[in-house]
């Protein structure tokens, strides 16, 4: 009996690894996070999980819902909206850049 909780220890445990990966992974996509906010954020579950034992998902939910509340929740607006802005001049410029690349003869 001990071996099967140890086999269902182990199995919880990798899964709370990859809902933290998947977390980690959605949440540095987000408009104006950096590395100090990733940490954060991470710390904050780290702890929580440690503290109550809990699954991640059992507190936080789905791990692409909780990284982009994490990030409305730790990132000021302003920096936020400063990163979308310039997201959104890059994805102009890639695709201008795209359509001369299939004009023929440039």
């Amino acid at each position: 009996m001990a071996r099967k909780d140890r086999t269902m220890d182990a199995a919880a445990e990798k899964d709370a690894e990859k809902w933290m990966a998947r977390f980690q992974v959605r949440l540095a996509v987000q408009p104006g996070v950096d590395r100090a906010v990733v940490l954060q954020a991470v710390k904050e579950v780290t702890e929580h999980c440690a503290e109550t034992g809990e699954h991640p998902r059992t507190h936080f939910g789905d791990p692409d819902a909780y990284a982009v509340e994490a990030a409305a929740r730790l990132v000021p607006t302003d920096r936020a909206a400063r990163a979308k802005r310039h997201n959104g001049v890059l994805k102009t410029v890639e695709s201008v850049v795209k359509k001369i690349r299939d004009v023929p003869g440039l």
